[in-house]
Parts: structure tokens; C-alpha cells; sequence
């Protein structure tokens, strides 16, 4: 056997999900395999580069200082081959191919809509297929291959040391504070987040949108009170309308905005989520990523120019 053929690819990807996934079972459903075939392929890894992978922790295993030092040599490879498949899919296809985006909500008609417009005009045999998911799901989708670029939120993203990924800056995105329009702060001059201490929070029960609101409170000096649990935007500004409870909401969501509702943009310390693209480490090479990508940097850049805080409710 030559030297390199002891460096199986499948191998290295079971290797590399247990490191991610934890444990061999769940490794065998993230793979579509029996744990036992998991920890089969694993062992003959483990004979075929002559070191020692994995060791017992009790009723689980742990990763080796060797297999960790495998893994890094395996994440240039599994690059390496990112770009091979991304050069060799703009050597068959050229202008053409499919290019499949996962995105959370707001993300869609802020910036994956005008994308797609644009992309149309410029490369119609681009095919862009969109599936909205949640920020922190639109990663697993990522990593699993059942997208090919994730729009997500960086509060919510691996770090940008990841070397699974290649994260892209795309818009620092304000968030304003809805209030019911007969509110006594609604037309008060120089609102700040602080001032709204006393005040019934309305946001989700969990997940980013919860982290988010309580994060910038808590930087603001004070923990929200949750009068209310609501994930969507309707729902979220009907109870804000009806006088319920106010709320923090992006300037993405915009198209959301109720007319008995007072949008209104915070002082010196308004906080802003920060939306990210991220592509598999190597990926971004292809032609048609490079292209989605270029368009939703475009997307982005238009609506900061373009973005005005919103008027005081009358």
C-alpha cells in the first residue's frame, strides 16, 4: 500500500463527525450508518495510519491527541477538495448549475430576494433554490451538504476559526423598539434602551431572537421582564399594537410594521445584529456560490444605503 492510500477520505469525514457530533450514535445518524459500522470504518482507520484514535471515557470515547492531528491535516484536504469540485463544476457548467440557499426569515425578502433579481437579469441559467430556516439551523445545513451557502446570524455562527467554514460579513443590521402608538415614550426625543427598563417585553421563549433581546437589554443595564412568548413578527407587533407589551425588531422586518405600532430608533446605544453568509471552507470558489455571493453583498450594501430610521408614529 502506498503511503497516501492510508488516507481514506470516507474515513476522515466519519472521524471529523464524531469530533463535531460527540458520540458514535449520534455520528451513525448524522452519516446514515449502524454504530457499529461507525466504529468498524473508525478501528480500520486507526490500522491503516498506524496510530491510535480514539480512547474510553467512561461509556463513551474521546479523540486521541493523534486524531486531533490527523483532523487538522484533514480539514486542508477536505478544502482542497471544495475547490476541486468547485473548479471542475465551472469547467461543466459555466454560467449554469443550482446553487441551494438556506436563510432565516428576515433574511429572505431583505436581502435573498433581491439577489435572485438581480441574479436572473445577469445569469438566468442560475439556478438559486431558497429554504428558510433558523439562523442556528441554516450551519447544520451547511455542514450536513444540504445547502451550499447559509445566511445566518454571527451571534448564532461557529467562530470565524472554524476551519469547516468561510464566513462573509454582509450588513450590521439596527435594532428598533416597537411601541403601541398612544405609548408616552412613543415621540419622546432621544429614546434609549435603558429608558424602557420598566416596561412588559414581548419575544420568543427561546432560541436567537430571545438571546438577542435579552442580550441587549442586559448590555442597556437591566433584565427585560417577558410579559409575552411570540417567535413571529405578526404576531409579535399585533400584541405591541394592542397595547400588551413592546418589543425589539430589526429594520429587516421592516414589511412587518403595523400602523398602530410606533417604530422608533434608540440612542447612542442601540444594538444591532450582525448578518453573516457562510459557505464550506473552499466553496466559495465555485462559480455560482461566487456569483450568489457577490449578489447578496450587493443586496446588502443597497439596503444600507437605502435604510432610514423609521418616522415617529403621528
Amino acid at each position: 500500500m502506498a503511503e497516501w492510500d492510508r488516507w481514506d477520505v470516507r474515513k476522515l469525514r466519519i472521524l471529523r463527525t464524531l469530533r463535531d457530533r460527540g458520540t458514535v450514535t449520534a455520528t451513525a445518524e448524522a452519516l446514515l450508518m449502524t454504530p457499529s459500522a461507525v466504529s468498524q470504518q473508525l478501528t480500520n482507520l486507526s490500522r491503516q495510519l498506524g496510530v491510535r484514535l480514539l480512547e474510553a471515557q467512561g461509556r463513551r470515547v474521546r479523540l486521541t491527541d493523534a486524531a486531533h492531528l490527523v483532523l487538522r491535516h484533514a480539514e486542508a484536504v477536505f478544502a482542497q477538495l471544495e475547490r476541486a469540485d468547485a473548479e471542475l463544476a465551472g469547467y461543466v457548467r459555466g454560467e449554469a448549475g443550482e446553487v441551494r440557499v438556506g436563510a432565516f426569515s428576515t433574511a429572505v425578502p431583505a436581502l435573498v430576494v433581491p439577489a435572485v433579481r438581480a441574479l436572473r437579469t445577469r445569469h438566468p441559467a442560475l439556478d438559486v433554490r431558497v429554504r428558510e430556516a433558523e439562523a442556528a439551523e441554516a450551519y447544520e445545513l451547511l455542514s450536513a451538504g444540504d445547502v451550499d451557502l447559509a445566511l445566518s446570524l454571527a451571534a448564532h455562527a461557529p467562530t470565524a476559526r472554524d476551519p469547516k467554514f468561510t464566513r462573509v460579513p454582509l450588513l450590521a443590521d439596527p435594532l428598533d423598539v416597537a411601541l403601541p402608538a398612544a405609548h408616552p415614550l412613543a415621540s419622546e426625543p432621544g429614546l434609549r434602551l435603558s429608558d424602557l427598563s420598566g416596561e412588559p417585553w414581548i419575544f420568543g421563549g427561546s432560541g436567537p431572537w430571545s438571546e438577542i433581546t435579552r442580550t441587549a437589554c442586559e448590555a442597556a443595564g437591566f433584565v427585560p421582564e417577558q410579559a409575552h412568548s411570540a417567535s413571529g413578527w405578526t404576531a409579535i407587533l399585533a400584541m405591541v399594537e394592542a397595547g400588551m407589551g413592546i418589543a425589539l425588531v430589526p429594520r429587516m422586518a421592516a414589511a412587518e410594521r403595523r400602523g398602530g405600532v410606533a417604530m422608533r430608533v434608540l440612542g447612542p446605544d442601540q444594538p444591532r445584529r450582525h448578518v453573516i453568509a457562510a459557505v464550506r471552507r473552499g466553496a466559495e470558489e465555485a462559480p455560482g456560490v461566487e456569483r450568489v455571493l457577490q449578489a447578496l453583498r450587493e443586496a446588502a450594501h443597497t439596503r444600507h444605503d437605502r435604510s432610514q430610521p423609521p418616522a415617529p408614529a403621528p
